[in-house]
């Protein structure tokens, strides 16, 4: 393939020239407006399915003021511990999310924990709730690897690919600083994302999937893509025996999501209960949301009371207990 002076094929993806925007005073980095658009999209989908299996849907409200922040945290003390390297030299520099910098893996432990904790206190089913939410955090996940696009960071090796990614000279590691272009990772994941979004959803409509199951799933099909990433990606990491740490860590979160879904599906099947009743037009749940249609007409016509002193009117009365 032809190429231009600077080792930069004919047919490229360019990089941005900067990761933000002026708004009056104000810089707004595209990284982190990435993530507030993703995790919106996270709610209003877990809202949706959550409604539709028979939850209430402000409980994902609830569960969101604890879990965002936690993840926050989670997902920057994983990057500080796994990637020193690469932690700005400030003393704020732990703190710098808007930089870049959050490991999803410790953003998912934190904020699935603080989650759990809310869902269980509202006397839900967490694996239900985890189901719901399982398709809805891939999406967030994706739109947030636009913002790495913007910030020209996750990209893989040296390509000549026509759709390698441009990155400027300032942002090439060392080692890297005569090429042009580079794999893009971050757009293979976010393909794969929104792929493995779709099907979990495709699976919770058509098979039968336990409580837990479609997380499970999550967890095994998104370590297994990051296997095929950290064997691309050059950015700084720290690593083991040749291999990079998070390779290790989707590695392992593959089989545990694996072995998680099988004994998902082998646990005999338990009924909805837990799940919160959507609320009523006047905000209240009442005993029409809590019991079948069927029971709700029979209860709303009173047996007369020959009936109630028949046989077969007690009978009757019994059969609707």
């Amino acid at each position: 393939m032809p190429f231009h002076a600077h080792s930069i094929p004919l047919s490229f993806i360019p990089s941005p020239s900067s990761n933000g925007f002026h708004l009056g005073p104000l810089f707004i980095h595209v990284y982190g407006l990435m993530y507030v658009i993703g995790i919106t999209l996270a709610i209003i989908i877990t809202r949706r399915r959550w409604r539709a299996m028979g939850g209430n849907p402000d409980l994902v409200g609830d569960v969101a003021i604890w879990a965002v922040p936690a993840g926050i945290i989670g997902a920057r003390i994983y990057f500080d511990i796994t990637t020193p390297a690469d932690i700005p030299h400030h003393w704020w520099g732990v703190f710098a999310v808007w930089s870049g910098g959050l490991g999803i893996w410790g953003g998912i432990a934190a904020g699935a924990a603080a989650g759990i904790w809310r869902v269980k206190r509202a006397g839900a089913s967490g694996g239900q709730f985890a189901n719901a939410i399982a398709p809805a955090l891939l999406v967030a996940q994706a739109v947030g690897r636009i913002g790495n696009y913007f910030n020209q960071e996750l990209f893989g090796k040296p390509t000549t690919l026509p759709w390698g990614l441009e990155i400027s000279a300032a942002h090439r590691p060392a080692g890297y600083l005569t090429s042009g272009t580079f794999q893009p990772t971050f757009l293979y994941e976010l393909i794969f994302d929104l792929a493995l979004a779709a099907g979990l959803v495709w699976l919770g409509h058509h098979r039968q999937i336990r409580p837990w199951g479609l997380f499970a799933l999550y967890v095994a099909g998104y370590s297994a893509f990051r296997i095929f990433e950290e064997s691309v990606r050059i950015d700084s990491s720290e690593h083991f025996l040749g291999l990079r740490l998070n390779f290790y860590v989707a590695a392992i979160l593959t089989l545990v999501g694996i072995a998680w879904f099988i004994r998902c599906q082998r646990a005999p099947a338990s009924p909805t209960a837990g799940l919160q009743p959507p609320e009523t037009d006047d905000g209240e749940g009442g005993a029409a949301a809590d019991e079948p249609p069927s029971e709700v007409a029979s209860a709303s016509e009173a047996p007369r009371p020959s009936e109630a002193a028949s046989p077969s009117g007690l009978a009757a009365g019994n059969a609707e207990q």
